[in-house]
């Protein structure tokens, strides 16, 4: 241990451990069988610290808070309560502020949880440690660990450092969490080469990952931060979480007007003071209403509602949000990036083809559930009238030790899922598993073993006659067959014909087992590997895979249909996953990439690898986040799903992280932004859809409350340059903005989806979210509310003077215009001049229904009149007011009209156009 450069893990020299032999591993951390004396490990512990992730440095607990503050609506928000407080308006400034430290609150909660997910990776490290040192075999705080110690494995130990295996004893580890890979890992001690993916390093034991079956020892070579679950930990604590679309957007808008907003008051108190001779004070007092009713204090709550009404419609779909501004952002994805197993896939492994030595049949029937049938060119066919394919089944469901079992009307499969699908077969045709132990007892076997790649069992039949059957990799059973089952009967074994049709099914991304069988019994009734070596007869090659989900087929296309790239990344093998890819037309007609190939990469060939190739296998953590950078880097708006600590920092930087709610690790929830309760990719494609229709109803609100503004804005702009009586007082203003933002806004954030909302494509992430169009369509309905109410506050005026009566018809023609607009504003260019636009959004009734008590209560209520100036007014009067509102209603949708019959009418809104 005198070269640290060569043995500290965390150094850039460290050998590749993987590609080095056990002995030269031994030799060069000096670790012998009796392992590391004490006092060489209480050196080598300070020389290296303890074996556990340090936590990240993090603000106090009083400076998040006060980050929370630090965003541009809420200072607009805070200008809109001192200035409701100027006026004396209490109740207004206490709701405003109370909605400012409420999106504080929430924004720290959340905080919060995004960095529990580096206390989840921590808590992967396994607490305890089974070492030998000095000779004696103790266990020990994992803490403790240091390189060179030899660590003892055993089924059910969480690995608790990395090692280098120097020996094994039937070894599988699940690495799922790590790697992506979907069955676990049959471990050796073998040196792979330098280039080797994390998952095909096979004597290599990493951190975190679980034993499930057999025994090890190995040596530590990493501890700590040098661990491949510390590099993960490091690439959390370096990501930073990107603003959503949404709120990039309403940052911008926010700056935009409130720098018009405060020009404009400037303006008019110039105007008024200075050329229409107006009292200072009186003008500053309208000046501040207008600034009042221009800032849009209802935007926070509406988004708030709109975002909230979405997370509670996804619940109902099985996708669980964790940020509420997620909920918007799944609208703008313009790529999804997938894992495979379990999310597009059923995780439920499946017998898909069955080679015999006459015929090639397929097997019908997905996942678990026991249901279908074999066919030979397309015609269903009974096994019993193919001895050698009834045999291969028979073989497989007695040559097996996992179970078939039904729980709950829900079929799982105990033990290894490639056997369990060999079950499910069985169960197919009828042969089950309970009718095979009954008929063909088991009398021996021998288990599967890494080293030999098979198992075999010793049956008697109901007869009293001795069979042997064998299952295990195509190679090594080939190598134990001198013939095989034709329909026929036995024929001398046609190796060049398996061989070929082992090379077709692989390729088709099936997992391939031979199966073989031998009349006859073991030597000494114990079946022993001399009565295994050879004398068998080849059965079948059974093709096997985890096959995508029906729903996820129909997903992706939706997805496809709505301009949004499905792009699959796993940690399986390029074929399989370029086989789904075709199941799912998914990268159809493209190559697969392997993250070998991504490693040799530089950022620019990247970034182009990354928008033409859909999809990604053997990838590492490091390949899926720079897969997800490279598509930021492209102007992508990037959804990605992951269940794994592996997936963590991709979910961590993806503008929606989206993690697997059944089999996902803890670390990949708390870095998600959402969790999908069913795993399922169909729900993301709801999810999408939902998002969409929020940012629909968000734009609805904006078009709605803009006018409004505008409208008041316009009138009290017109008076001062035309030197007339001001319409509205500052009372009024601040009540029809009040009224109109609590009452009438609101109700578009339960505004259902529009029809094709996922046949448009993604808008830009760039999108402002004012566009030419709105900005034509706020200015018209502002002019056609200020014509109808200063139309009739002069009419009012010339035909009786009573400025109290005009000022009221004026405030009401503001308020019924609006009432009507909400109509107009249910849908962008559709029009709603029909039952479903009047009808189809209960709460916009409602809310018109509620709005109008609260005018009559203005109009006619004496404390309201004492309170506002406002008087009562006539049946006439009323007519009147209802006219001026009728005619925003009209010529609003006769807007629509003309724009739907224009070209412009796809660029506006796709959606809404037949």
């Amino acid at each position: 241990m005198n070269d640290r450069s060569t043995t500290h893990p965390s150094e850039h020299s460290q050998p590749n451990w993987h590609t080095l032999p056990a002995a030269e591993v031994e030799t060069q951390l000096q670790s012998g069988p009796d392992g590391l004396a004490d006092g060489e490990a209480a050196r080598r512990i300070e020389q290296y610290g303890p074996n556990r992730l340090a936590p990240p440095k993090r603000r106090g607990v009083l400076m998040r808070l006060l980050m929370q503050f630090h965003n541009i609506l809420l200072y607009v928000m805070l200008g809109a309560a001192v200035i409701t407080a100027i006026l004396g308006h209490w109740v207004d400034t206490g709701v405003l502020l109370a909605a400012v430290v409420i999106n504080a609150i929430i924004g720290f909660i959340q905080e919060g949880k995004a960095e529990a997910a580096l206390d989840a990776i921590r808590a992967m490290l396994s607490p305890h440690a089974t070492v030998v040192r000095g000779g004696d075999r103790r266990q020990i705080d994992a803490a403790e660990l240091v390189p060179g110690d030899r660590v003892l494995l055993v089924s059910g130990d969480r690995v608790p450092a990395d090692l280098r295996l120097v020996k094994v004893k039937e070894l599988r580890v699940e690495e799922a969490a790590l790697t992506g890979e979907s069955l676990p890992v049959e471990k050796g001690t073998d040196a792979v080469a330098a280039d080797a993916p994390l998952g095909d390093r096979y004597g290599m034991a990493y951190s975190g990952t679980l034993v499930v079956f057999g025994q090890a020892t190995g040596i530590v070579v990493a501890t700590g931060a040098a661990t491949e679950l510390g590099k993960i930990n490091q690439m959390l604590t370096g990501i930073q979480n990107l603003a959503t679309p949404l709120l990039r957007q309403v940052d911008h808008f926010g700056r935009w007007l409130a720098f018009a907003v405060l020009a404009a008051s400037a303006a008019t108190f110039v105007l008024g003071t200075l050329w229409r001779g107006y009292p200072a004070a009186d003008m500053f007092m309208m000046v501040v209403a207008l600034a009042a009713s221009a800032i849009p204090e209802g935007l926070p709550a509406i988004m708030t509602v709109t975002l909230a009404l979405g997370v509670q419609r996804m619940a109902q779909r099985n996708a669980i949000i964790r940020r509420l501004p997620a909920v918007e952002t799944l609208g703008s994805v313009t790529v999804i990036c997938s894992d495979k197993t379990g999310t597009l896939t059923r995780n439920e492994m499946t017998v898909q083809r069955v080679v015999c030595a006459d015929h090639v049949f397929d097997v019908s029937g997905v996942g678990y559930e026991p249901l279908g049938d074999c066919r030979l060119d397309d015609r269903i066919v009974d096994p019993e009238h193919y001895p050698a394919l009834a045999l291969a089944i028979r073989t497989g469901v007695l040559c097996n030790d996992a179970h078939l079992q039904q729980q709950a009307h829900q079929w799982r499969v105990m033990g290894d899922p490639t056997e369990g699908a060999l079950l499910v077969l069985g169960g197919k045709v009828g042969f089950s598993q309970h009718v095979a132990d009954g008929a063909w007892p088991r009398l021996d076997s021998i288990p599967f073993e890494s080293q030999h790649r098979f198992m075999a069992s010793y049956h008697q039949d109901s007869d009293g006659a001795p069979w042997i059957f064998v299952k295990g990799a195509p190679e090594r059973i080939l190598e134990m067959c001198g013939s095989q089952a034709g329909h026929a009967g036995d024929q001398p074994i046609d190796r060049d014909y398996w061989r070929r049709m082992a090379t077709d099914t692989a390729a088709k991304g099936l997992r391939l087992l031979a199966l073989a069988c031998k009349r006859s019994a073991p030597a000494n009734d114990q079946l022993t590997f001399a009565d295994v070596e050879a004398g068998y007869t080849l059965l079948a090659l059974v093709g096997i895979i985890d096959p995508p989900r029906e729903e996820a087929i129909v997903a992706v296309d939706e997805c496809h249909r709505a301009g949004i790239r499905v792009k699959m990344i796993t940690g399986d093998h390029a074929e399989t996953a370029r086989a789904i890819g075709a199941q799912l037309a998914i990268g159809v007609g493209k190559p697969a990439v392997t993250g070998a190939e991504l490693a040799m990469m530089d950022d620019a060939a990247l970034r182009q690898v990354a928008i033409d190739v859909d999809v990604f296998a053997r990838a590492s953590p490091e390949h899926k986040l720079r897969l997800v950078q490279a598509l930021q880097n492209d102007g992508q708006v990037v959804a990605m799903t992951g269940d794994g600590v592996n997936d963590a920092p991709a979910l961590k930087r993806a503008d929606v992280g989206v993690a697997m709610g059944m089999k996902g690790t803890e670390a990949a929830k708390e870095a998600s932004d959402m969790v999908l309760a069913d795993d399922n990719f169909a729900t993301i494609a709801s999810a999408v859809r939902e998002g969409r229709a929020v940012y629909d109803n968000l734009k609805k609100f904006i078009l709605f409350m803009l006018p409004t503004n505008g409208g008041e804005a316009l009138v009290v702009i017109a008076a001062i340059l035309f030197e007339l009586t001001l319409p509205l007082t500052p009372a009024q203003v601040l009540w029809i903005n009040m009224v109109t933002s609590s009452t009438l806004g609101l109700a578009l954030a339960f505004e259902p989806a529009e029809r094709g909302i996922m046949a448009r494509r993604p808008r830009p992430p760039g999108e402002a979210l004012l566009s030419g169009f709105f900005i034509w369509r706020v200015l018209m309905v502002s002019v056609l509310m200020m014509s109808g109410a200063l139309g009739l506050f002069l009419w009012e005026m010339n035909s009786s003077g009573n400025v109290e009566a005009a000022r009221t018809m004026a405030v009401n023609a503001v308020v019924m215009a609006e009432m009507f607009y909400l109509l107009n504003s249910r849908s962008i260019l559709a029009s709603v001049a029909n039952r479903q636009g009047l009808t189809g959004n209960p709460y916009v009734l409602l809310a018109i229904a509620a709005c109008i008590p609260l005018q009559l209560a203005f109009t006619h209520a004496p404390i309201m009149q004492s309170i506002f100036g406002s008087t009562d007014l006539s049946p006439l009067q009323w007519a009147q007011v209802a006219c001026a509102g009728l005619l925003v209603f009209c010529v609003a949708e006769l807007e629509k009209l003309v724009i739907r019959r224009s070209p412009l009418a796809a660029r506006i809104a796709p959606t809404t156009v037949s």
